[in-house]
């Protein structure tokens, strides 16, 4: 196995290449050499079965892992029930169409506080997942890994602590280690190779070696707040972190297997290009 890379959607480049399908993705993206695709849902699943399967197809065709981004609505600590029921619901549909494409990973953001504490919020949170988990179970769905995602502000649940939490609850588990939103919840506490070495032995002291090589990442320069995210950048930007070089060569020495999702603002294809190029030693 070896590490995957690719855009999170589609960027300005592929509507520039005359593209207008996300079914011609695959096959644009192998041109650019990258190596996977994670499908927008965040604004619902809406997403025909029919069209589902035909990506899938073009995916399996031009050797593309494609994971799926549930909807953003989410809110696993919700203090409302039904919310926390369509939660549930909304991981459910995002297991279906993922599973239609082929892929195995839904990315999840864990949602706000729910007006708890983060340790009660958190402890809500983990609750909800586990009924997730067992409503996927039920439903013949038990293939879907579910990757609950470190989130960029500070109000919302999905530090990292929080996050290793959620994937304690069933080994399936992956977290979605977003560095440009851990960056900015730290206010550039994770942007050297210093950080990036602790948070990767931290993934293998507390989730093991398997989980530790093949986690879920998303990674984009991100401008930040003292409450953290504000919004996405491209890799342009010399003001804002993390910068890519030092993360990547840690993931090529240590022999790890990520996919690496690139969220990059309108850039995300070719920044997800220079994710690979840099962890191939190819750019310094």
């Amino acid at each position: 196995m070896i590490a995957r890379f690719g855009p999170a959607g589609n960027g300005d480049a592929f509507y520039a290449a005359g593209k207008k399908s996300t079914l011609e993705a695959p096959a644009w993206l192998q041109e650019q050499g990258l190596t996977a695709y994670e499908y927008q849902c965040g604004r619902g699943v809406r997403v025909s079965e029919e069209t589902a399967r035909a990506l899938g197809e073009q995916a399996a065709a031009h050797d593309i892992q494609l994971s799926l981004h549930a909807p953003y609505f989410i809110s696993l600590a919700s203090a409302e029930p039904e919310k926390r029921d369509n939660s549930i619901r909304y991981i459910l549909e995002s297991a279906r169409a993922v599973t239609q494409m082929g892929g195995t990973r839904i990315v999840a953001h864990p949602g706000g506080l729910g007006g708890l504490s983060r340790a009660d919020a958190t402890a809500l949170a983990s609750e909800t997942l586990r009924r997730a988990q067992l409503a996927l179970d039920e439903q013949g769905l038990s293939s879907v890994r579910i990757c609950p995602e470190t989130m960029g502000k500070i109000n919302q649940l999905g530090d990292l602590d929080e996050v290793l939490q959620f994937c304690r609850i069933d080994e399936r588990f992956l977290p979605c280690i977003d560095f440009g939103h851990l960056n900015s919840r730290t206010g550039g506490g994770l942007n050297s190779e210093e950080a990036f070495a602790a948070l990767l032995d931290r993934l293998h002291n507390e989730l093991g070696a398997e989980r530790a090589s093949c986690f879920h990442a998303h990674f984009s320069k991100i401008e930040y707040t003292k409450g953290g995210e504000k919004c996405h950048l491209t890799f342009a930007d010399e003001v804002y972190g993390p910068e890519p070089a030092p993360l990547m060569k840690l993931i090529r020495d240590r022999d790890l297997t990520p996919t690496f999702i690139c969220e990059s603002d309108g850039t995300q294809a070719e920044d997800a290009r220079t994710l690979m190029q840099l962890y191939k030693g190819e750019l310094v």
